[in-house]
């Protein structure tokens, strides 16, 4: 009987000591060295064979933001107060916007419906500011866009929605703003995915390389969404951790076995 239990107690030592050596060994992984612009070399000029993307053009259900400024500020208030239309739900909504119709128009006070779609942020500032001439004196007009955006997500430090008033936005502004990639990050794959006029497409981009400033995807686009995958590390990681909780339920199992097991021999 003693010889049993020791039989037991040995192997339920000897098991936990083989696991536990198992989850050591697996948890040790060599890490890449990995860093913006490795291919850079110092003190390198890079010649530049993309500019930036020239203006858009203004679509269809494009919101705007116009501000008006001139002389007389009572009239200013009347161009610049919150327009009203009516919602979904059939209440009302105030927008600061101008919103581009089914038509590609747009309704200013005084100057009626101007059509806004295929012209670009500084052409429609400029018909504005000369239909205005006669209303008034030395109006300045401001147009932004208010519903563009980029979305970035996976290994990043603040995963977000950015707003995009001007035109575009490089890749390198949006990691700023998002407060750069984590550890974790593959910096060498980082995933831009673009709705196109013939659906989606998709470009991997290697910040290791420098050769990104010269990608037409250095600049993004409104509707971009750029994912950030995790590295081999993140994932290896992760499958330890899954690893350790099924081991750790096999261990209390197996100690339960072996409980009953000495319980029912003796």
């Amino acid at each position: 009987m003693i010889r049993s239990k020791l039989f037991n107690s040995n192997f339920f030592y000897t098991s936990v000591l083989v696991l536990l050596s198992a989850i050591v060994f697996s948890s040790c992984t060599t890490t890449k060295k990995s860093y913006y612009f490795m291919t850079l070399q110092k003190d390198q000029a890079i010649p530049s064979t993309v500019n930036k993307l020239e203006d858009l053009k203004i679509r269809k259900n494009d919101l705007l933001s116009i501000n008006i400024s001139s002389l007389n500020r009572d009239e200013d208030l009347t161009y610049n107060s919150p327009s009203v239309s009516i919602g979904s739900n059939g209440s009302a909504v105030s927008s600061n916007g101008y919103l581009v119709d089914g038509l590609g128009n747009i309704q200013v006070h005084k100057l009626g419906s101007l059509h806004a779609e295929g012209m670009t942020r500084s052409a429609l500032k400029d018909k504005i500011q000369k239909d205005l001439s006669p209303y008034l004196k030395d109006a300045i007009v401001t147009i932004r866009y208010q519903n563009h955006r980029v979305t970035i997500l996976g290994e990043i430090a603040r995963p977000q929605v950015v707003q995009m008033p001007e035109e575009h936005i490089s890749l390198l502004d949006l990691l700023g703003s998002s407060g750069d990639v984590t550890p974790f990050a593959k910096r060498d794959n980082i995933l831009i995915i673009r709705e196109t006029d013939n659906g989606k497409q998709t470009k991997r981009i290697n910040l290791e390389d420098h050769s990104i400033f010269n990608s037409e995807w250095y600049w993004l686009q409104p509707g971009d969404v750029v994912y950030v995958e995790p590295n081999d590390k993140k994932i290896n990681e992760e499958n330890i951790v899954r690893r350790n909780q099924t081991i750790s339920i096999g261990l209390s199992a197996l100690s339960i076995a072996i409980i009953i097991l000495s319980r029912v021999i003796k």
